[in-house]
């Protein structure tokens, strides 16, 4: 059943994905409570490694805020959309497989979840998504687009449904934040 926490936290992510297709700074403090939200509505559905990544989330907020506001010397922002090296996408597949089992096993073994290797990969992924979107990688999405298709299922499994439709929403937005961002980068670097 929908409870009213719940129903805020979808209002809250999606007006933060908003701000960040936008590349509007605001989506920062909006996650953060939005992650603090939905760590109380991921811990009552025993989703321990979601309700801990909100947590995680709120404290990457914070950085990804300051990320977002910094000026370089020109007083210009000092990040910009930028592509993942070769040696960026190595690195992401390495932590990413790495973070995976290894928060399955802690899930496994420390909690009553009983969903841990998805729990785990959607937890995995979605901490190397958020520090992606905090650098202003465009590949973030791409990682975001993954995550929310595996949410999707996680949450319906779990009978959160308005966070279902939220994920859906997300995966949708994924795809959108991908194009601006593409087109952004493209009218940079012509």
């Amino acid at each position: 059943m929908m409870s009213a926490t719940e129903l805020i936290g979808f209002v809250l992510g999606l007006m933060m994905v908003l701000c960040s297709i936008r590349e509007l700074h605001w989506s920062w403090p909006l996650a953060i409570l939005s992650s603090l939200i939905y760590f109380f509505v991921f811990k009552d559905s025993l989703l321990y490694g979601e309700a801990g990544l909100q947590i995680v989330f709120a404290a990457l907020a914070l950085w990804g805020w300051w990320q977002w506001l910094r000026k370089g010397a020109d007083t210009q922002p000092a990040l910009v959309i930028q592509r993942l090296s070769t040696r960026g996408w190595l690195w992401l597949v390495l932590v990413s497989g790495l973070l995976w089992p290894t928060l399955a096993l802690l899930l496994q073994h420390f909690t009553d979840s009983d969903v841990a290797w998805w729990d785990a990969l959607s937890t995995a992924l979605s901490l190397v998504g958020q520090a992606l979107l905090g650098r202003k990688y465009i590949e973030n999405w791409l990682v975001w687009m993954v995550v929310n298709i595996i949410s999707v299922a996680l949450f319906a499994h779990k009978g959160l449904w308005l966070t279902c439709v939220l994920y859906a929403l997300f995966t949708l937005m994924s795809v959108w934040g991908w194009r601006v961002w593409q087109a952004r980068l493209k009218a940079a670097h012509p």
